[in-house]
């Protein structure tokens, strides 16, 4: 499964790519909401220090759950007077949604394997056949760090030139 840093890249691409405007482009806040959601899932690796159990790739990980966050920051950006806050919790919707999508394409290493993706439509795991991404280890061992900086050097190399390419495509043309 992908870094945070693989996560994030994504949101910002999400961000990029939904932003009306260059202000709405270059608003941190936005920036940061967005890679923000595409991370949250994973908060679902501090549930296990409450009751000791794996929950990881479960109900975080699905539709259910985006669909969740997207309602979540509606109702917050709505309350905070933040513009646009319809479009604002469905783009933080497809944010989260990248992790997803991005899980789905990892190498899983850590039973149960896939992720919980239509959860609460369906229960089973789903995971890709083939890998795009490598996996995370969780030990301070050398060779977890080794690998863990090459997963996150590849996480770049793949997504860094979609998020520089949204970038242009989002920006305005100079005629």
């Amino acid at each position: 499964m992908p870094s945070p840093i693989g996560h994030a890249l994504a949101g910002l691409i999400v961000h990029v790519l939904s932003a009306r405007d260059a202000s709405e482009r270059s608003s941190v806040p936005r920036a940061l909401l967005m890679a923000g959601a595409a991370t949250a899932p994973d908060l679902d690796l501090l549930f296990g220090f409450v009751d000791g159990r794996n929950h990881h790739q479960a109900e975080t990980h699905s539709i259910g759950a985006a669909a969740l966050a997207a309602a979540v920051v509606w109702i917050l950006a709505r309350l905070l007077k933040w513009p646009r806050p319809a479009a604002l919790g469905a783009f933080a919707g497809c944010a989260w949604l990248t992790h997803l999508i991005l899980d789905y394409l990892g190498l899983d290493t850590h039973p149960p394997i896939g992720i919980m993706a239509l959860w609460p439509f369906q229960p089973g795991y789903f995971k890709a056949p083939w890998t795009i991404f490598l996996d995370i280890g969780r030990t301070l061992e050398w060779a977890t760090v080794r690998h863990d900086a090459l997963a996150v050097g590849w996480e770049i190399v793949l997504l860094g030139p979609l998020l520089v390419a949204s970038w242009r495509l989002r920006a305005p043309s100079e005629a």
